[in-house]
C-alpha cells in the first residue's frame, strides 16, 4: 500500500500546479490587455498620426502633416540598421492628387535618390527610414511628392523639429 499512496502523491501535486499555471496563463492575457489596445490605437490612427505631430507644412499645392509614430530613437533593424518610423496625412483635397510620398534623411540628389515610400492610404502613410550612425545633428528630413502629373514639390523639416529623441541618439553615437 505504501508503494501506491508514494506514486499517487506527486501524482495529485501536479494536477493542481497545473491548475494554478493555467489560471496564470488566463491572467496574462488580460494584465496586457490595455497596453495592446493602445499600440494598436497607435498604428491604426484612432490616436492621431502618433505619439507626437511634428506639424503641417505646405508642399507646391498640397498640404502634408507629419507625425513620430513613437517618442524614441531609432531602433535596430538587424542588417538594414537603425530605423525610424514617421507617419504622414495629406489634406483631403490633395490625396488624389498626389501619387507617392518620398522621405529621406538629408537632400535627394535626384528622384532615383528620393529615400523610402510611404505606404498606407493618404491620410495615414508610414515611413521606416534609415538613420546611419554617422548622421550629422544638423540634418534635415526631406519629404519629396509626386503628382499624377509628373509635377515634384519638395519640402524639408529639421531634424531636431521632427526627432528630438533621433538627435539623442546620435549624439550618443557620436560619444562612442
Amino acid at each position: 500500500m505504501s508503494a501506491t499512496s508514494a506514486t499517487k502523491k506527486p501524482h495529485s501535486s501536479w494536477f493542481r500546479w497545473r491548475f494554478h499555471l493555467t489560471g496564470l496563463l488566463i491572467l496574462i492575457p488580460f494584465a496586457l490587455m490595455p497596453f495592446y489596445i493602445e499600440l494598436m490605437s497607435v498604428f491604426g490612427g484612432a490616436n492621431g498620426l502618433g505619439e507626437r505631430t511634428i506639424g503641417e507644412k505646405q508642399v507646391g499645392p498640397w498640404r502634408i502633416t507629419l507625425a513620430e509614430q513613437f517618442e524614441r530613437g531609432p531602433k535596430l533593424d538587424g542588417p538594414a540598421g537603425y530605423m525610424k518610423t514617421f507617419n504622414a496625412a495629406l489634406c483631403q483635397q490633395c490625396a488624389e492628387q498626389v501619387k507617392v510620398v518620398y522621405m529621406r534623411l538629408g537632400k535627394p540628389r535626384s528622384l532615383r535618390t528620393a529615400g523610402v515610400i510611404g505606404f498606407g492610404s493618404p491620410y495615414h502613410m508610414s515611413f521606416s527610414m534609415p538613420v546611419p550612425e554617422n548622421t550629422s545633428v544638423d540634418a534635415d528630413v526631406w519629404l519629396t511628392l509626386e503628382g499624377w502629373d509628373g509635377s515634384l514639390h519638395q519640402v524639408q523639416w529639421p531634424l531636431r523639429q521632427a526627432s528630438p529623441a533621433t538627435i539623442e541618439f546620435l549624439q550618443q553615437q557620436q560619444e562612442l
